[in-house]
């Protein structure tokens, strides 16, 4: 390596610790201190500039190289805010594509934004290789409908607490049902997302298998054919107030119901994966490899998970 560069390593390096250390960096005073012309400095502070955007991406950390007009000078401006590393963005894309959620086309627009917000052009290439394959063979759902516009709608009415009504497919009897609801949440589940709603129609309860069900019904949204936010807020006092969160730890396979809880014996290999498949489960006891667990769920769609492992479940009533 040649004095030369040696100097100007030395030189960037110095440059960037006055930054660091909150100082206004005036190229001409620089380029006298340095005994170089403005140009050098100003390639210096390029050369910085980049730094500090590659670092961002590996780091999360953003900062930015701004001209104050004030001072007649750059400085580092720290905004630490928190970007997507490679490594995030790569386990991101690898979700996405596995939860199958969405149309080929809008999911390949949205792993493009992806990777274009938040990638460097030189790693760009690199995670799409990565999930290049993946792409290639991604089997979209069934259903293939554009979902993303009609989920941003009803996220706007849940947060404004606004009526809407609702054209359904219902599964049960093959018929399609209009329904008036008061929607309270998104959730997403084994490649759908759904809608959580209160109905408040009398009639259609009657339908219920529980009459007078104080739990939310439940919509899978690709099936809603058409929808309409009504100009009519409907109010829930705070202590009856929906939580997505909690809800969402309760309920198996999207099957409605009452709040109840299982007992059962587990004999398997993994008692974690049970836990992690039931959120609100604990172990109450462990005897030579084998569980006595219970769960708080809601309905009967748990039915079908315990039925699904065999042997390695034993209920207990």
């Amino acid at each position: 390596m040649s004095k030369a560069d040696t100097g100007k390593e030395r030189r960037i390096l110095s440059i960037y610790t006055e930054l660091v250390n909150g100082k206004v960096i005036n190229k001409a005073e620089m380029a006298e201190k340095y005994g170089v012309d403005a140009r050098s400095i100003q390639r210096d502070l390029a050369d910085i500039r980049s730094f500090i955007e590659e670092s961002t991406i590996e780091t999360g950390v953003e900062n930015d190289l701004v001209y104050d007009a004030k001072q007649k000078g750059f400085r580092l401006e720290q905004t630490n805010k928190m970007k997507f590393t490679n490594d995030e963005v790569l386990a991101i894309c690898k979700i996405l594509l596995d939860s199958r959620a969405f149309r080929k086309d809008d999911m390949n627009i949205i792993l493009d934004k992806l990777l274009d917000c938040c990638v460097p052009k030189k790693n760009q290439k690199m995670v799409n290789d990565l999930i290049g394959n993946e792409k290639y063979h991604y089997v979209p759902p069934r259903h293939n409908k554009h979902i993303i516009n009609n989920m941003w709608e009803i996220g706007q009415a849940i947060k404004n607490c606004m009526v809407m009504e609702i054209t359904y497919k219902r599964l049960k009897e093959k018929k399609t049902v209009k329904r008036r609801i008061q929607p309270l949440g998104i959730l997403f589940s084994e490649y759908y997302f759904y809608l959580t709603a209160f109905i408040d129609e009398d009639e259609t309860r009657l339908d219920f298998d529980v009459i007078n069900d104080s739990y939310p019904t439940i919509y899978r949204i690709d099936r809603i054919t058409n929808l309409k936010v009504l100009d009519e807020r409907f109010h829930l006092p705070y202590s009856s107030r929906f939580e997505e969160g909690e809800f969402r730890k309760r309920i198996q396979f999207m099957f409605g119901g009452r709040l109840k809880r299982v007992r059962f014996k587990y004999c398997g290999l993994d008692i974690d994966a049970v836990l992690d498949r039931l959120p609100t489960a604990t172990v109450l006891s462990e005897k030579n490899g084998e569980y006595e667990v219970q769960a708080e769920v809601f309905g009967d769609g748990i039915e079908m998970w315990l039925r699904s492992q065999g042997d390695a479940i034993e209920m207990i009533n």
